[in-house]
């Protein structure tokens, strides 16, 4: 064991933090293993693309009352030098896991002990709310305590900046530098000042439900199909504040909650992992769809970011929609419609992530509008749109991991208003005589089928975060020359800021911030990214292909002929 890991340990033995954590690192020390030490002290948790996450526990890699408030005090640090002539307020918000509102406590507890004023939200909120209430209240920060759609062994923490979305550069940087300069937890302010907390609730609520139903663009077709069927799950969550509420008011009267999984819980009873983009966690929708045969499947994850969808397949069947296809059919569906009404007039674009497939990028030329790419990260989108505010208009954006936002008066990946405007999708479609999958195969018809997969490796502890370091290197120093028969044609290193023309030889300059990320493109379309998670112990492989859907009727050959070709990649590859 690293003398350095034994050294951190007892430097939290030895300072003020409490009796039961003391016990917990003496027993770590003690132990003949010493793995669960050097996992819980090898390093301090960082701020990644989702800001400060990890498993609950005694340690500086673990979530914890220390840990958390190394964080805010840094922050506090932060913001107290880059607002140094007002004062300074911050908005916090936290979901349904277990200890986030003991976080959120603690949270709050550092900033007024640092003079920082705190607006904070007495009951779990969604995460796209706090976003919100930055910008409404003009707060310079804000701080969501929620691990998302991770295990419920972990919690997390995520900072935001005076915009409503989360840090980026510089600002991400320098933060992780004032908390790196707190040498160990005794120099952290825990002494809350009770007059700088103020308590927010349903005002923010009104005002946020408000903007949301300002989306709407077919009122009089939800008035047609209010008996639309709904199947609604918050997953534990804090989806269940709003969703049903938002849908409520935007006219649909035949919505049904899935009760079992509606009480906000951070043990997650019922569900392996509370992860809409998991068919498992689905599972009891997709029973209550075929109850009451349903026309929408909606389910958000623990903080109400997230949201994956399903509907009756061209066989009957109910059926899941990935993230990407949920996000084409959001754009297609908005476009479509503002086109319709004359409300696209060139000044309008949409944002995708790199990882996202390019059937958004196709939908939105077809339109007129135009189309961004960002890194992974709904910062980035977010950083799109605070640089083009006030010149261009935002309409839509996505990103392959069930995250969408609609709108720019919240600034991060938004379930709320992703369910209303998925639900009034839904509406719209029905009213033509078509299902969620007959909207989609129309799209793949007109754009062509594209079909992307995601393959996911988790590392765990040490070992293997350098064992992801290593799959790294060996990419960028071997990039394969063919894929599935097709030349490698161009390589994108978002690491170097280069892009590399395997034909020509030569390079350009990418116009990206620096972020560990390669991606492969073929002479045939097909597209291959390899991305760590910043957030979790995992590398994630993303695979876009894509083929000419003539005839709906080829829906099934097609589709099978697309999973397959991934397959046989990923075997090439080596990388089951």
């Amino acid at each position: 064991m690293d003398n350095e890991v034994r050294t951190k340990a007892e430097e939290w033995l030895n300072s003020n933090i409490d009796q039961e954590s003391k016990d917990r690192i003496r027993e770590m020390l003690d132990a003949d293993d010493q793995t669960e030490l050097v996992d819980s002290f090898y390093k301090d948790l960082e701020f990644g693309t989702g800001g400060l996450r990890g498993i609950m526990g005694v340690g500086s890699n673990r979530m914890n009352k220390y840990t958390v408030g190394k964080a805010t005090q840094g922050l506090s640090n932060y913001l107290l030098k880059a607002f140094p002539d007002r004062e300074v307020c911050v908005a916090i918000a936290h979901d349904s896991r277990n200890n986030s509102d003991f976080f959120a406590e603690t949270t709050a507890s550092v900033f007024s002990a640092n003079g920082i004023k705190v607006y904070f939200f007495k009951a779990l909120r969604p995460t796209p709310e706090l976003s919100f209430a930055i910008r409404l209240l003009g707060c310079q920060s804000g701080v969501v305590l929620t691990a998302s759609h991770n295990p419920k062994e972990y919690n997390g923490y995520k900072a935001y900046w005076d915009d409503g979305a989360q840090v980026t550069p510089p600002h991400d940087a320098n933060i992780i530098d004032e908390v790196n300069k707190i040498a160990n937890p005794d120099e952290v302010r825990f002494d809350r000042d009770a007059s700088l907390v103020v308590e927010i609730g349903e005002d923010i609520d009104e005002k946020y439900l408000r903007e949301l139903k300002g989306l709407s663009l077919s009122q009089d077709i939800v008035k047609k199909q209010k008996d639309l069927k709904i199947v609604f799950s918050s997953i534990h969550g804090t989806g269940i504040t709003l969703v049903p509420e938002i849908l409520k008011r935007f006219g649909f009267e035949n919505v049904h909650v899935v009760e079992k999984q509606a009480t906000p819980d951070g043990n997650f009873p019922t569900v392996v992992y509370p992860n809409p983009e998991e068919p498992e966690a689905m599972s009891l929708a997709l029973k209550k769809a075929k109850e009451i045969d349903a026309d929408l499947i909606m389910a958000t994850d623990p903080d109400a970011d997230r949201v994956g969808i399903g509907a009756r397949n061209h066989h009957g069947e109910f059926q899941l929609i990935n993230g990407n296809q949920a996000a084409s059919l959001l754009v297609y569906y908005i476009l479509k419609v503002r086109a319709e009404q004359g409300k696209l007039d060139g000044g309008q674009y949409v944002i995708k992530t790199i990882v996202t497939t390019d059937l958004i990028a196709d939908i939105a030329e077809k339109f007129g509008v135009d189309s961004y790419e960002t890194l992974t990260g709904f910062k980035y989108i977010a950083a799109v749109i605070k640089e083009l505010e006030g010149m261009k208009k935002f309409l839509v954006g996505g990103e392959e991991s069930y995250g969408y936002l609609i709108g720019d008066f919240v600034r991060d990946k938004d379930a709320i208003a992703s369910c209303a405007m998925l639900a009034e999708m839904a509406a719209w479609a029905k009213e033509q005589g078509l299902g969620i999958f007959d909207l989609l195969t129309e799209v793949y018809k007109e754009f062509g089928f594209y079909m992307e997969s995601l393959l996911s490796i988790t590392r765990q502890g040490r070992a293997g975060a350098e064992e992801i370091r290593e799959m790294m290197k060996n990419m960028r120093a071997n990039p394969p020359k063919t894929i599935h028969g097709s030349r490698v044609v161009k390589v994108y290193d978002y690491q170097s800021s280069e892009v590399t023309n395997l034909e020509t030889g030569s390079a350009e300059k990418l116009d990206f911030p620096k972020s560990n990320v390669l991606q492969y493109t073929t002479k045939d379309g097909t597209k291959i990214s390899a991305r760590p998670s910043g957030t979790e112990p995992k590398i994630k492989f993303y695979f876009s292909v894509k083929a000419p859907l003539e005839q709906s009727g080829k829906f099934d050959k097609v589709e099978k002929t697309l999973k397959e070709k991934i397959d046989d990649i990923i075997e090439e590859l080596s990388l089951k």
